[in-house]
């Protein structure tokens, strides 16, 4: 999608569609929808008059002027209500509209940045939010379809449109940023999507490969060789079932200060799970592509990182694997020995996202890290507790914790948290091993922090459940079914926010 500002009257624009947006209880528009609703001789008002258009969060209209707009057409978003308006609501708006604007046969959409008025957003993060609910929202997985293709709509520009000339900076700074956001997310996506059969371990160290080329970062693939090499045994038992070999991925975006402690991001990527030798049910099974999610968040995320060239240094590691019922796929009841040292009794095979964050939470120590968060679709029991609408969130720094949850809020990308408590502790003893990988069926999202926690020691650290946000069940405003690449965003303003404190002489 081509996306660019500018500045002057959305009247005069000629764009296929033009979008305006409006608070819920607004009886007379103000602003830019009132001069368009005055050139249209109360064509607006008289819809809200006749209670066609209410202003609610997400509601849309269509007009069709035959004078009075360089336009053929008006489409109207709703904010809700003022009071409720957020940066969030931002996007939700601009994913809407631009969805609703593709499914006419839109190709040049223009519109306002909402909230930058009566909204009192800041213009920056309100043209950000704009254009990462636009590409979000529009954003459609075709690669595998061959049939009826040219029914495929797809937006092709997009004007972010500015009355006030001197506003154009801080709206070109917020547009490229939300351009760079958005375009990391939807990799994330494309990631998750493609079938087990297409993203092996392999392939995903491959595109992780030409993603850090293009982005200009670095990156270093271990093959399961150097992985036996250096003791990561855990990732290499996960994928001993498999003919597909396990790839230990690491991405390095290196623009901090000497001496500069880095940030790290670590992903599960397990890029299909069957469960091993504990097999799951096979309904549903297909779901279990979905198991990189987290892998897909920090490949994205590195990727924005990068682009955006922030002032710090940040690292992504990555552990892949398939996990299956081969004749050397490990056995409930074996014993193996980490990278850390600890050996873990395998209670269970189909808890083996603990198992390679194991080997790669043990490696991150060596970055000696300012902070560590890693993400990983890691529980079924996330979505028994938290549902489809936030991450399960255990640490071990509440500091970090507060820091996280907040830039959370902050993106739209909420993440709960759970405790980390001594029972939690107990319930993955091993009466065989120093800890096992399951701990029973009470607090399985706490015991699974649990465990992760034995091999994040001596740094700060965040654990991120998101089992329940990585895939989506139904269409949201700018979020369609299928791979959300949830995380991205919410590491990205992580990694913003810290660099920000760097430069400005913060904590290290």
């Amino acid at each position: 999608m081509d996306i660019s500002v500018k500045t002057g009257s959305i009247l005069e624009d000629d764009a296929d569609a033009i979008v305006l947006n409006l608070f819920e209880g607004v009886k007379t528009p103000g602003g830019a929808t009132g001069a368009v609703d005055r050139a249209l001789g109360g064509a607006i008002s008289d819809l809200i008059a006749g209670g066609d258009f209410t202003g609610k969060n997400r509601e849309t209209a269509v007009l069709y002027p035959r004078e009075g707009t360089a336009s053929r057409r008006v489409l109207l978003v709703g904010l809700g209500k003022q009071a409720d308006f957020s940066l969030d609501r931002a996007r939700q708006a601009a994913g809407v509209a631009a969805k609703r604007a593709r499914d006419l046969g839109v190709k040049r959409l223009t519109t306002l940045v909402h909230g930058a008025g009566a909204g009192g957003l800041d213009p920056a993060q309100a043209a950000q939010a704009v254009v990462e609910g636009a590409i979000l929202g529009t954003y459609q997985f075709t690669t595998f379809r061959t049939t009826n293709r040219d029914e495929i709509k797809t937006l092709s520009a997009l004007t972010v449109i500015e009355a006030d000339p001197a506003r154009r900076e801080a709206l070109e700074a917020g547009v490229r940023t939300g351009r760079i956001i958005a375009e990391a997310v939807c990799t994330a996506r494309d990631l998750s999507n493609r079938p087990g059969n297409d993203l092996t371990p392999t392939a995903l160290a491959n595109r992780a490969r030409e993603i850090a080329r293009a982005a200009e970062m670095a990156c270093e693939v271990f093959d399961e060789e150097a992985m036996a090499r250096i003791g990561m045994r855990t990732i290499l038992a996960v994928s001993q079932g498999s003919e597909e070999p396990a790839q230990f991925i690491i991405l390095e975006h290196r623009r901090g200060k000497p001496g500069q402690k880095p940030i790290l991001f670590v992903g599960k990527g397990i890029t299909f799970d069957s469960g091993g030798i504990s097999l799951k049910p096979g309904d549903g099974m297909w779901d279990m592509k979905f198991d990189m999610g987290g892998a897909a968040a920090v490949v994205g995320a590195m990727e924005a990182v990068a682009r955006l060239d922030l002032p710090i240094h940040a690292v992504g590691l990555i552990a892949a694997s398939e996990n299956l019922p081969g004749g050397k796929a490990i056995k409930p009841g074996d014993i193996v020995t980490s990278l850390s040292g600890k050996t873990i009794e395998i209670a269970n095979t189909d808890a083996e996202g603990r198992l390679v964050l194991a080997d790669a939470l043990a490696y991150a120590k060596r970055y000696d890290p300012a902070a560590v968060i890693d993400l990983a679709t890691l529980t079924g029991a996330c979505i028994i507790a938290l549902g489809h609408d936030a991450a399960g969130l255990i640490t071990n720094d509440q500091n970090l914790a507060d820091e996280v949850q907040a830039i959370g809020d902050a993106t739209g990308e909420i993440v709960w948290p759970l405790p980390l408590l001594e029972g939690h502790r107990e319930q993955i003893k091993s009466d065989y091993a120093d800890v096992k990988n399951i701990g029973g069926r009470p607090a399985g999202t706490i015991t699974g922090g649990a465990f992760l926690s034995h091999f994040a020691e001596g740094y700060p650290w965040v654990h991120l459940d998101i089992a329940g946000m990585a895939r989506s069940e139904k269409d949201h405003p700018y979020t369609p079914k299928g791979g959300t690449g949830f995380g991205v965003r919410l590491l990205v303003e992580f990694a913003r926010r810290r660099a920000t404190q760097k430069q400005q002489g913060g904590p290290s």
